[in-house]
């Protein structure tokens, strides 16, 4: 069995015998069954010359007989062993030299075997010895090196053997050495044709079966890009809803492929179902803020993800969907997709372990930081809206409800609803939450809540006089050196590092146990995992490549189209079950068919030579082939004059319409169809065109021999033309049967008729003492080795025309699979770069597949938030409405057409971050290639700020229109900032792309603290937009959560839609 590994070629010609699963290939496609082929007609050949002899000889030639028997058995016992390929396929080419021993031991004894005469004649057994050498280069299994020595060698045997015997034996004869320069031009064609054919066979060979390769490497590389596209998808949204996206994916991409597909939808699509009694968890890190200012780049992503990431493991165990990552708020929900009867003590307990994991950090770390979690139970709208960064998300009263619980509880403590108790039972013990003390929405709605208490909270108690964990060993360093250190030990799956898994990894998988990584620093050996895991990849990718190649080309095995049913052959046939491929073959250019025509060329001149050497009335010849080389040599014009007048073209312009016309020839069926069957009918005809008609047959000294050597050459001249016509490889087989069986049919007929060849026993003196070898007659050598002739080409030229439709199959199929694969990387991209800009995309696909942390910081970002207020109370949940879906099905037009605005090439530069509810979040100036980010100089900078302003007001003016169609009367509230923000991807079972930063809350304050149809701007962000020329209103002093009075501005939005067109 080939050595796996060894396989991958490359383009170089030594890998034609190196490569082990090309060898295996070959046996398999070609050697193999051609070797079954000969042994087949060896094996018929032997039979009916057994059966000749003793139908009509009178004397036993007892050698001859030994011999063909002998070979008989040798020929079935190798048929029977290659049939067991598995075991005898190393003994190919000893099977191959015994078989050529007894075709030339065949050979020899049926030109020696002569009775009781020792006559001979130079024409004796050459077209057997042709078939020697034909059957060397196309059939046997031999290299060309090989093929050519043993080939050139049984024709030197033949020439000398035959030349001392006659020399010795026969009377003096003045045409002998004539005759033997005929020989040996026919056997310098056979050669040269022999080795013209396996030259373009093994040519053939390499390129389908390099087509083979590429195609089951993209087949490969689909199933891969198909598993990463799938693991993408779910890592995205889960399984019940990401089929239904992904159809319409497609659906998208192939309509942009069809413009004159017509839209009857006016509205986006809707991706938004319905559950019922779920519970919604919210957990806000308390103190994390003050943490964060403190963080690099790298600590603050590589934080959030470790936190995240056991988040996502806890909400895993306790079947709880993790929705979003909101700053450093996580919300899921228990009971989604599948309902759970147990969802409110899923997402309890849930909150509880996640307060325990917080705790630990505080312990072991003595950062001030803790967990806040609301919980209530209801009804959710759950899915996705817009078109771009898709989120997956949640509405619903009871979702409000659940966050207010987050807002209004206790640092530590789990925050319930009464609805949420009612559907824990006595599950846990609770004690009054007092949440309508903390919030006035709660005490308006009259909702009673409750604190969950933990059963561990008694344990920790009974367990006080424990040592406390080495926090005190620490505290030098800065309170996120020490969180990252002690969070890596958690080990966290990185984001999208199952894209490159040969395994569909899933969410449920990604996460290793703390027992293997809790001994791991920061970067300790993150760098050389990966590489060890792209290297297993690539091996596992080289086994699976290599498997798949050894399946296909056990398919590949050429008997089947013959006896057996094939999914693309009709049985019996080799025409293709589908009728557009069958049409495809039949018109698909065939490459090197100048060269056919050449070797055409080049026969019609050794049957010339060898007429002109042994044929009397040598005028009469000169002018008939004349004639055929003068259409011949038109022909071949017409064929190469392109290449000669593409040269001239550029002198003569005129010419370039007569070079496409001539470039046809291998292109267009009706013009090479043609010219072949013009090629190959005059070469067969002129092959016996100048038969003598007169009776010229003479008797030797001995009165017993025919001495008329003319004739039997031209049995050999119409074998040159079967083996002509067998050159055209890519030529229809159906033709070649044709003109063979035409031809064949004819010359028998005529030399079985012709007046030079009397009978056998009347043209001898003395019949009783006629001894000759049957084979020796002129009439039987002929017809017989016109048959075998006729048989080998025709199940060659089958053989020839499987493999030249297989190419055309495999080429058909290597075609449909990559747009296949091109179409998958375009539903890759697309789903990718609507989660991530397509800069941070870049960091996570491609074949080399990067696993680090992506984190950038940037030193100036405008962030905007915009939001509709008035969609809260727009919102209902009715049945006349559909219980909310209906409203949701507004907000999704509305979120798809701002997504749409960024098509446009002015805002280009501005990145959807995500929606929260009915708040949009943008920014610009993330797109800038790390490291290049403080290249940027001021005015490009303070543009940023404008295009984001003018996107700002692109979307208010959007809101009107959309208020004219639906009859509401929503307004925007828009909040801009811009500063340093950092950018990070956390989050292994489903990656987000967000930003963070001071920039990021008071663009958010500016929002929230703003007022409805007017876009509000700090201080520095007014100064730089009034030097863009945009007039901005003081608003004054307003008091911002967590930042104190800040001085805020206005944007006069009518100025500003002027002043927007200079910034194009």
């Amino acid at each position: 069995m080939p050595a796996k590994g060894k396989y991958f070629f490359n383009e170089n010609e030594d890998c034609k015998i190196t490569d082990p699963l090309y060898e295996k290939y070959r046996y398999t496609s070609q050697q193999h069954p051609l070797l079954l082929l000969l042994l087949f007609i060896a094996i018929t050949f032997c039979i009916a010359l057994i059966v000749i002899f003793f139908v009509d000889s009178k004397y036993r030639h007892l050698g001859f007989i030994i011999v063909v028997c002998t070979a008989l058995v040798i020929f079935a016992v190798i048929y029977l062993l290659v049939c067991i390929e598995s075991l005898f396929r190393r003994w190919l080419k000893l099977f191959g030299i015994l078989i050529w021993i007894c075709f030339l031991t065949i050979g020899c004894v049926s030109v020696f075997e002569n009775g009781n005469v020792h006559l001979f004649y130079a024409w004796e057994q050459v077209p057997f010895f042709l078939f020697i050498i034909f059957t060397v280069y196309t059939m046997l299994p031999f290299g060309m090196r090989d093929a050519a020595i043993i080939s050139v060698l049984s024709a030197v045997l033949h020439i000398v053997a035959l030349s001392i015997a006659v020399t010795v034996y026969s009377e003096t004869n003045q045409y002998l050495k004539f005759q033997l320069f005929a020989n040996a031009v026919i056997f310098l064609c056979g050669n040269l044709m022999g080795a013209f054919q396996k030259y373009r066979m093994q040519d053939a060979s390499w390129d389908l079966y390099t087509y083979t390769f590429k195609c089951i490497q993209v087949r490969m590389k689909l199933k891969i890009e198909k598993r990463q596209q799938e693991n993408l998808l779910l890592s995205i949204l889960p399984a019940h809803i990401s089929m239904e996206m992904k159809l319409a994916i497609i659906e998208r991409l192939k309509e942009t492929n069809d413009d004159r597909q017509m839209h009857d939808n006016n509205f986006h699509n809707l991706y938004v179902k319905r559950h019922q009694n779920v519970s919604i968890l919210y957990a806000d890190i308390v103190g994390f803020t003050r943490l964060a200012s403190d963080c690099s780049p790298k600590e603050l992503v590589v934080m959030l993800n470790e936190l995240f990431g056991k988040f996502d493991q806890i909400a895993k165990e306790n079947e709880c969907m993790r929705i979003k990552i909101l700053g450093d708020c996580y919300y899921c929900v228990s009971g989604l997709p599948v309902s759970l009867p147990v969802h409110a003590r899923n997402c309890v307990k849930m909150g509880l372990d996640i307060c325990e994991a917080i705790k630990q950090v505080k312990e072991a770390t003595g950062v001030d930081i803790s967990m806040r979690v609301g919980i209530h139970s209801g009804n959710v709208l759950c899915g996705v809206i817009g078109v771009r960064k898709w989120q997956y998300d949640v509405w619903s009263h009871d979702v409000s409800l659940a966050n207010r619980m987050e807002s209004s509880g206790i640092p530590g403590r789990v925050h319930i609803t009464e609805a949420t108790l009612n559907h824990l039972g006595k599950a846990y013990e609770v004690e009054e939450g007092n949440g309508h003390l903390r919030d006035p929405y709660l005490k308006s709605m009259n909702i009673k809540t409750y604190l969950v208490i933990d059963p561990r909270s008694k344990q920790r108690t009974s367990n006080n006089h424990l040592p406390k964990t080495r926090v005190n060993d620490g505290l030098k360093m800065r309170a996120s050196v020490r969180m990252t250190r002690y969070l890596e030990s958690w080990g966290a799956a990185r984001p999208f590092a199952h894209l490159n898994h040969r395994e569909s990894v899933s969410s449920e998988s990604s996460t290793p146990s703390r027992k293997q990584r809790k001994e791991i620093h920061l970067n300790s050996t993150g760098r050389q995992k990966t590489s060890d895991r792209n290297m297993s990849q690539k091996g596992r990718m080289e086994d699976d490549t290599y498997d798949e190649m050894m399946s296909t080309i056990e398919g590949l095995n050429s008997i089947i189209p013959w006896c057996n049913k094939s999914d693309y052959f009709y049985r019996g046939s080799l025409f293709f079950v589908e009728k557009g491929l069958e049409k495809e073959y039949r018109t698909i250019p065939i490459p090197g068919l100048r060269s056919y025509f050449a070797c055409a060329s080049f026969v019609l001149l050794c049957i010339f030579v060898i007429q002109m050497l042994v044929m009397p009335k040598k005028e009469k010849i000169a002018c008939s082939f004349g004639i055929v080389a003068i259409l011949i040599l038109l022909i071949l014009c017409v064929c190469f004059a392109n290449k000669c007048l593409k040269c001239c073209s550029e002198h003569w312009p005129s010419t370039h319409h007569l070079c496409a016309i001539l470039d046809k020839v291998e292109t267009v069926p009706l013009v090479r169809v043609p010219l072949a069957v013009i090629t190959i009918g005059a070469l067969l005809i002129i092959a016996i065109f100048n038969l003598p008609t007169e009776k010229c047959t003479t008797v030797d000294t001995s009165g017993l021999y025919i001495k008329d050597v003319t004739l039997p050459y031209y049995t050999s001249c119409c074998i040159l033309g079967f083996i002509a016509c067998s050159v055209f490889l890519r030529m229809s087989f159906e033709l070649k049967v044709l003109l063979l069986s035409i031809a064949v049919t004819v010359y028998i007929i005529i030399f079985s008729n012709h007046q030079n060849y009397p009978n056998w026993s009347s043209g001898c003196l003395n019949d009783t003492n006629n001894t000759r070898l049957f084979i020796k007659d002129p009439v039987v050598m002929t017809n017989l080795y016109l048959a075998l002739f006729y048989v080998t080409l025709i199940l060659f030229s089958r053989q020839i025309e499987y493999y030249c439709r297989l190419d055309c199959l495999w080429k058909n199929k290597f075609k449909k699979e990559h747009e296949q694969f091109e179409t998958m990387e375009n539903v890759n991209r697309l789903l990718l770069e609507n989660v991530l800009p397509a800069h941070v995309a870049a960091h996570f696909i491609g074949d080399k597949l990067n696993e680090d942390w992506y984190h950038q910081s940037y030193d100036c970002v405008c962030v905007m938030f915009a939001s509709i207020p008035d969609f809260k109370v727009f919102y209902t949940e009715c049945d006349v409405n559909k219980e909310g879906l209906e409203c949701l099905r507004l907000l999704n037009e509305i979120i798809a057409d701002f997504d749409e605005l960024l098509l446009k090439p002015k805002f280009s530069g501005v990145e959807k971050i995500k929606t929260i509810g009915s708040t949009y979040m943008a920014a610009a100036g993330l797109s800038v290639a790390p490291g290049q980010e403080n290249k940027q100089d001021k005015e490009r900078q303070h543009a940023q700020i404008g295009i984001v302003v003018e996107y700002g007001i692109a979307l208010m003016s959007k809101l009107d229109g959309i208020n004219r169609h639906s009859f509401n009367n929503f307004r925007l509230r828009v909040g801009i900032n811009h500063g340093p923000v950092i950018a990070g991807v956390i989050g292994a079972r489903k990656p987000q792309y967000d930003i963070w930063g001071n920039t990021v809350n008071v663009a958010s304050r500016m929002e929230s603290t703003g007022e409805l149809g007017r876009i509000q701007v700090t201080e520095e962000t007014s100064k730089i937009l009034q030097g863009l020329g945009y007039s901005c209103e003081c608003r004054g002093l307003i008091n911002v959560k967590g930042k104190g009075e800040l001085r805020t501005y206005f944007v006069c939005t009518d100025t500003a839609k002027s002043q927007g067109i200079g910034l194009n």
